[in-house]
This record gives structure tokens, sequence and C-alpha cells, in this order.
């Protein structure tokens, strides 16, 4: 017959430790306003990044116009939602 095992445990003492205060980060300017997202944005930005790969002599605000104007978004919001977000313009191959 076989003899029962008894369970091993261990007793473990946990000590507490007081957690570093987040650093706090320099003073900026307040952050903007947030804009009205139009779920069309992302896909007014794919079709410029499309039309500029495919015809690479156009200027970007060109090939932005004439797409935000097929999709009629206002492009007064559709450029406040771009400088809300910082590098779009920029990755789109536009200078600030």
């Amino acid at each position: 017959m076989r003899g029962r095992q008894r369970v091993k445990t261990a007793v473990v003492e946990l000590e507490a430790h007081e957690e570093a205060a987040p650093a706090q980060r320099p003073a900026t300017a307040p952050p903007a306003p947030p804009v009205d997202v139009d779920p069309l944005y992302g896909v007014a930005l794919l079709k410029t990044a499309f039309e500029l790969k495919r015809r690479p002599d156009g200027s970007v605000d060109e090939v932005l116009s004439a797409v935000l104007a097929r999709l009629r978004i206002d492009e007064g919001e559709f450029r406040a939602f771009l400088a809300q977000q910082g590098g779009l313009l920029a990755a789109l191959g536009q200078k600030h």
C-alpha cells in the first residue's frame, strides 16, 4: 500500500516597496482641442498616398485637394486633423 505524500508548502514573506513617483513631464503648450474625426480621413490618406506613388510629379497639395474633393471631405477640417496628428504631412512628403 502506498503512503500518501504530503504537499510541501513554503511561506514567503513579501516586502512592500514604495514606487517611485512618475517623473513630471516638462510644461508644454496645452494640447489642441480634438477635431471630429471622419471615418473617411483614413481613406483620404490612403488614396492620397496611392496617387502620389502613381504620379510622383504631382504636388502633395494638388493631389490632396483632388482626393478630398472626390470624397467630399471639407479640406479645412481635414487639414486641421492633419495638423493635430503631427507627422502625417511630413509622411506624405510635405514640409510644414
